[in-house]
């Protein structure tokens, strides 16, 4: 064993502290990546990130003209820590204060921070005392991280996973819903300015990783990848994890390897696991989806199903028929029998299937949409041919409401432009004197005033006759032998309860 940890230390040494560094970065990035996925704030991470760039330059020229000598690390990572709070306080401030949106202030206030800090360095007078590796402070360089920057590392990681642990349930809350968590007590802007701080440790702490462009992949990729893994916060933090270590293991391998710079490698990697979770993801997945969408029975075919088993002559209908009449696969057409049967709208016997009496109610229903779609395209001047086309597109999307109300504007009519007969919906036992049907029998049993003008009565037993006048005018036979007329508005006055159904 002793032989073995002198083997990888002469050998595998110099990998050891950039290992360490990049697990570091990577638990806390993806921790914080998870509550920033779920707010919605990637871009303002990005922010963050490429404003930093002012304060590694102003913590460097702020050190070296007041204290002399070469500024230290900790004053660059400190001026950079205080770049990124001010970039969110600039943000939260244009957007308070004005009407620019969010993400607007977002992209003018970093491009305007970041080109501060190239300008900076462009002048001649600056240029001249300033020597900061700007090639690597963009692009990362992991394999040279120093002491300092390691214990850096690892105090951001205690502070960034103690702040987590224990104010996760405020988190959570303010995550999800801001307004509950505000009306159960939790102060949401101290939380959110809680996670912004934490936020900008973390971008900090990951630059020596991957660079200011590349760290903000750090944050997002992972937790993006937990997303389409789960739907819970805790396992989405702890696969973000599992997703982040791997991810940063297995590109520094391959920047090792193959001689790459080890930030792009590891962003190509994580990038490459979220691909695999986005295509094969138990649920969330392109393939599932798929496999869902295939396995799944449209509405519109289940329905369809019921109307052909409706105008079908006979008792029973064969299965067979019925996938000659549905336009749809018959595998699909099949499903559908299944699913009506399970619902009880369909009952299957011997490759046959009728309708139960749900089902034959709500095929009547379908029926019922589409003949009053018909009349209601043919007023408006739709040629016939594509009466039946547009009504069964329509039948589809309207509901129940919009079916009522489309009937009651039509006048309740008998029959669709095709002379066939349009049903009526009497499912309830109260209803308008106006849907009933010639030889309905019913008792009134609410009337206003242009009902009572007709000399009804609340109590009076009716029975309906024929309408006259193309439709419009309605018969009610009394049981003393004498009858009266309505038209549209007063019998949408009587409220009667159906006793009998005639036709």
């Amino acid at each position: 064993m002793y032989e073995l940890l002198e083997n990888i230390q002469l050998n595998y040494g110099h990998l050891i502290k950039p290992l360490i560094a990049g697990t570091l970065v990577s638990i806390t990035c993806s921790v914080i990546g998870c509550f920033i996925i779920l707010r919605r704030m990637a871009f303002l991470a990005d922010a963050i990130a490429h404003s930093m760039l002012a304060g590694v330059i102003a913590g460097y020229l702020l050190t070296k003209l007041v204290l002399g000598g070469e500024a230290p690390l900790a004053a660059m990572l400190i001026g950079a820590l205080l770049a990124g709070i001010a970039t969110v306080a600039l943000v939260g401030f244009v957007t308070r204060f004005s009407r620019v949106k969010q993400d607007t202030a977002i992209g003018i206030m970093y491009t305007g921070i970041f080109a501060l800090g190239a300008f900076i360095i462009s002048l001649k007078y600056f240029r001249q005392q300033i020597h900061i590796d700007i090639y690597h402070y963009v692009v990362g360089d992991v394999l040279t991280v120093p002491d300092e920057q390691l214990w850096l590392l690892a105090i951001v990681t205690s502070v960034v996973l103690s702040v987590v642990i224990l104010f996760f349930r405020p988190l959570q809350l303010t995550s999800f819903d801001p307004i509950m968590a505000a009306s159960i007590g939790i102060p949401v802007l101290a939380v959110e300015y809680l996670l912004t701080i934490c936020t900008s440790l973390v971008v900090v702490s990951g630059v020596q990783i991957a660079g200011v462009i590349l760290v903000v992949a750090l944050i997002i990729t992972p937790a993006a990848t937990a997303y389409l893994l789960t739907d819970r916060l805790s396992r989405m933090i702890w696969n973000a994890v599992l997703v982040s270590v791997l991810g940063f293991w297995g590109g520094f391998a391959l920047a090792v390897y193959t001689g790459g710079s080890p930030g792009s490698g590891v962003v190509v990697t994580m990038t490459g696991l979220f691909v695999l979770a986005l295509v094969f993801a138990p649920r969330y997945g392109l393939v599932a989806d798929w496999i869902r969408k295939s396995s799944s029975v449209p509405q519109e075919v289940m329905e369809d199903v019921l109307g052909a088993v409706l105008r079908s002559p006979g008792l029973k209908v064969a299965i067979s028929k019925i996938e000659k009449n549905v336009s749809s696969r018959n595998m699909k057409i099949r499903r559908a029998i299944t699913m009506l049967a399970r619902q009880d709208l369909l009952s299957i016997e011997d490759d046959h299937v009728l309708l139960t009496d749900d089902g034959r109610i709500e095929a009547n229903r379908l029926v019922r949409a589409h003949r009053l779609w018909e009349t209601y395209l043919e007023q408006t001047g739709m040629p016939q041919v594509e009466l039946h086309k547009k009504a069964h597109q329509l039948e589809h999307i309207s509901d129940q409401a919009t079916v009522e109300y489309l009937d009651d504007k039509l006048g309740h009519p008998l029959s669709d432009p095709h002379g066939s007969v349009i049903p009526a919906d009497r499912k309830s036992a109260d209803v308008l004197c106006s849907v009933l049907r010639d030889g309905d029998r019913a008792t009134i049993v609410n009337i206003d005033f242009a009902g009572q003008s007709q000399g009804l009565a609340v109590g009076n037993q009716i029975t309906m006759g024929p309408r006259s006048a193309d439709g419009k005018i309605w018969t009610l036979h009394l049981p003393d032998g004498t009858s009266c007329q309505l038209d549209h508005a007063q019998a949408d006055a009587v409220v009667v309860k159906v006793i009998a159904q005639g036709n």
